[in-house]
């Protein structure tokens, strides 16, 4: 069987029976062996039973959820090649030839763009064509340098093992996120076809929620992202405030109005261990996310661990520390000389204090943060070691 016309479906009855047969009609008029198969999410309505007259075969799905159903849905298909797509009767599934020709031609995952074919009046919401949507889409682009124009659409073709060995386990609306960052992270062969979107044929409203699944896909490209999330971020603040402190050390700087001296420096030294949070943070979500499989292991995971291990972290974080405690003692034999009175040149003494302290908090920070990797470990559910670094 070479097609599987993949729908999932909640208390579609309005619309299932419009879908099954412009699928059917397409199959049968293009002589593509294949099927239509429902991946029923827990209809309470006779979208089972509708299902079942028009021929098509379904798989009932326990797990609530349109990510859910539609893993279930591809683990149940028979056809090489899966296009899947919303029962409602906003995409049509008799104008599929776009999305085989280029199943065909090799590409691993085909993805309609709305933007490109077409939104019909009353199709898609303010928010999500002009705000949601683009953005998000933008945002996937930058972080992950996809070729994806739109996101989020849900009439998409795929190759069935290909996209079976990205392991997608997110069972909310974010996976149609998933599917694309993970094809992207491994190179999958990509390719858009543009689609026209008509307004649903269902007198309910749809189960998208706007703000919770927006947020739901936004926090999940970030977490699939910590180099935007905290490692780019930590950059920024380290060289600010790195120039800040280098700065201050050598006296106070006037700015305008402004006299920066023994304060800022105090802000600039706490936005340093900021900075170095943010990086550990960075490295903390990236094991998470390998180990539960959010994230495929690289060559580059598995190498960072044969290079950065518990030892090296310890001797490095002592390193830190022992400079740190050097020029704190220093600093206590300066104060013992004046018999612990009173420091008369506070601003002098500052300029040693506050990176002694920001060494000291770093040194401590890397030997436990050493530890803690240890503790984690990496032990990726999903492994590529060829799929480049």
């Amino acid at each position: 069987m070479e097609i599987t016309i993949l729908m999932p479906c909640l208390n579609e009855s309005e619309t299932l029976a419009i879908c099954i047969n412009k699928a059917q009609r397409f199959l049968k008029e293009n002589k593509i062996s294949g099927e239509v198969l429902i991946a029923d999410n827990g209809s309470t309505d006779n979208s089972i039973a509708i299902a079942l007259k028009e021929g098509a075969k379904v798989v009932t799905v326990e797990e609530k959820g349109y990510g859910s159903a539609l893993i279930t849905g591809i683990n149940s298909a028979a056809g090489k090649y899966i296009i899947m797509g919303d029962a409602d009767d906003s995409y049509d599934f008799y104008h599929l030839e776009g999305f085989v020709d280029k199943l065909r031609n090799g590409n691993d995952l085909v993805m309609g763009n709305r933007f490109k074919g077409g939104i019909k009046k009353g199709a898609m919401p303010f928010l999500h064509r002009y705000v949601g949507n683009p953005v998000l889409s933008f945002i996937g682009r930058v972080f992950f340098n996809s070729i994806i124009k739109d996101f989020h659409c849900g009439l998409r073709g795929f190759h069935k093992e290909r996209i079976k060995k990205l392991g997608l386990i997110t069972p909310g609306m974010e996976f149609a996120s998933e599917m694309v960052v993970k094809a992207t992270i491994l190179n999958y062969r990509m390719a858009e076809v543009p689609i026209i979107l008509h307004a649903d044929g269902r007198s309910r409203s749809p189960h998208l929620n706007t703000w919770r699944d927006g947020w739901r896909h936004l926090v999940f490209l970030l977490m699939y992202s910590p180099k935007w999330l905290f490692f780019f971020p930590s950059i920024f603040i380290l060289l600010i405030s790195l120039a800040g402190l280098s700065a201050l050390l050598t006296g106070t700087q006037h700015i305008f109005n402004l006299n920066l001296d023994i304060h800022t420096l105090t802000l600039a030294g706490s936005m340093v261990v900021l900075s170095y949070q943010l990086f550990l943070f960075a490295i903390f979500i990236r094991i998470y996310s390998v180990n539960q499989g959010y994230y495929p292991a690289k060559k580059k995971h598995m190498l960072f661990f044969k290079i950065f291990t518990l030892e090296r972290g310890i001797v490095i974080g002592f390193m830190l520390l022992l400079f740190g405690i050097v020029i704190f003692t220093y600093l206590i034999g300066k104060w013992y000389d004046m018999g612990f009175g009173e420091i008369k040149n506070v601003s002098s003494t500052f300029k040693l204090l506050i990176p002694s302290i920001t060494l000291i908090s770093i040194g401590i920070q890397t030997i436990f943060a050493s530890f803690l990797f240890r503790i984690l470990g990496i032990n990726p559910k999903i492994y590529f070691p060829n799929e480049g670094t």
